[in-house]
C-alpha cells in the first residue's frame, strides 16, 4: 500500500528542515542530533512508580548504566515480569533518554518492569563490545531480580534496529547460558551484514534511513570486515561462529513496509521458524523505520504498540 499519509508528512517536514545525514556528522554530533531529534514525535510519557539508574559493571570492570522502570510499586510477595530493552541507533546513537518514553510506555501496557541498557557505543567502543554489554546486563538482571521485586522465570528481551540486533543475540546467549526467557521482541531488527536484500535495493534513500547511513554505522561498529560475518552481528546470515538456533525463547517481529530492513526482518523469522521456534511476525503498512517512536503524531502506531504490549502480556501471562 502507498506510504501512511502521515508519514509521507514527516518525510517531507524532514526533507524541508535540510538537516545534514548522520553519515554527514561525526560521530559525536549525530549523538547530539538524535537526542535532540529522538522525542518531538512521541506519545506523552507515561508516568511510573519510580524510575532509577543504575551502574552495573560489566566483565571487563567497567560500569554500564542501567534504567529500571517500575510501573507499579514492587510486591516482593507477587514478583513482576521484566522486559530487558536495547535502544536503537545503529550501535552508535541513542541512548536509555533517546528510548524513554517507549520503556514508559511498555512498562505501563504490558505492565511489567523494564529495565533499558545504555550499553557503551561506537566508535570508542566496537564490535563485539554492545554485544558483551547487552548479555551482562540481562545476567546481572535475572542474578539481582529478587532484590527488584522481579520474577527471574519471566523475563523477556527486546530492542529496535541495531537493539533488535542485541536482542536476538542475546536470546541465542541467554539460552547457552540456562536462562530461559519468555519473550524477544523484535523491533524492525538488523540482522545482515551485508545489504543485499531487494527492500535495501529498493528503499535505500528516501525513506528516513538511508543506505548511506546504514553503511556509515556499521564501518563505525565493526573492527574489519570480518566482523559482517560474526554471528553476533548479522544473526540471520553470519557464519562466523554460527550457533543453532534451535530452542531460543519464542519471537515477535515486526516490520516497516517501507524500511531497507524490511526483508532481513522477515527472513530472520523464517529461520527462527525453521529452526522449531515459536514466532509472530507481523509487516506494517505503509510505516517506516523508526516508527514506533513517531506515535505522537501518527495516529495508526498506536496499533503497533498495542500489539507489541499484548505479545508482552501473553508471555508473560498478565491478564
Amino acid at each position: 500500500m502507498p506510504l501512511n499519509p502521515k508519514i509521507e508528512q514527516v518525510l517531507d517536514m524532514i526533507a524541508r528542515a535540510k538537516r545534514p545525514a548522520y553519515h554527514d556528522m561525526t560521530p559525536r554530533a549525530a549523538r547530539a542530533s538524535y537526542e535532540k531529534s529522538a522525542p518531538i514525535l512521541e506519545v506523552p510519557a507515561a508516568p511510573m512508580f519510580s524510575v532509577e539508574n543504575i551502574d552495573v559493571p560489566m566483565r571487563d570492570g567497567v560500569p554500564v548504566r542501567v534504567r529500571l522502570y517500575h510501573p507499579a510499586e514492587p510486591n516482593w510477595a507477587d514478583p513482576a515480569p521484566a522486559l530487558v530493552y536495547y535502544h536503537g541507533g545503529g550501535f552508535t546513537v541513542g541512548s536509555v533518554n533517546t528510548h524513554d518514553t517507549i520503556c514508559r510506555m511498555f512498562a505501563r501496557d504490558a505492565r511489567c518492569v523494564v529495565m533499558s541498557v545504555d550499553y557503551r557505543l561506537a566508535p570508542e567502543h566496537r564490535f563485539p563490545t554492545a554485544v558483551d554489554d547487552a548479555f551482562d546486563a540481562l545476567q546481572w538482571l535475572h542474578d539481582n531480580a529478587p532484590l527488584y521485586g522481579i520474577d527471574a522465570d519471566r523475563i523477556a528481551v527486546g530492542g529496535d534496529s541495531a537493539g533488535g540486533t542485541l536482542a536476538t543475540v542475546c536470546a541465542v546467549l541467554a539460552r547457552d547460558a540456562g536462562i530461559a526467557l519468555v519473550l524477544q521482541l523484535l523491533i524492525y531488527p538488523g540482522t545482515t551484514g551485508h545489504q543485499q536484500t531487494d527492500s535495501h535495493e529498493r528503499l535505500s534513500d528516501g525513506y528516513l534511513l538511508s543506505g548511506d547511513t546504514i553503511q556509515w554505522f556499521f564501518e563505525q561498529y565493526v573492527r574489519d570486515a570480518g566482523d559482517r560475518d560474526d554471528w553476533r552481528f548479522a544473526p540471520l546470515d553470519g557464519a562466523r561462529g554460527a550457533p543453532d538456533f534451535r530452542r531460543v525463547a519464542p519471537a515477535w517481529i515486526a516490520t516497516a513496509e517501507y524500511d531497507p530492513l524490511s526483508d532481513e526482518g522477515e527472513a530472520y523469522a523464517h529461520k527462527l521458524r525453521e529452526a522449531g521456534n515459536d514466532v509472530a511476525f507481523v509487516c506494517y503498512a505503509g510505516m517506516i523505520h523508526e516508527f514506533f517512536k513517531m506515535g505522537g503524531y501518527v495516529p495508526e502506531v498506536a496499533a503497533a504498540h498495542a500489539d507489541a504490549a499484548a505479545a508482552l502480556r501473553t508471555a508473560f501471562g498478565v491478564e
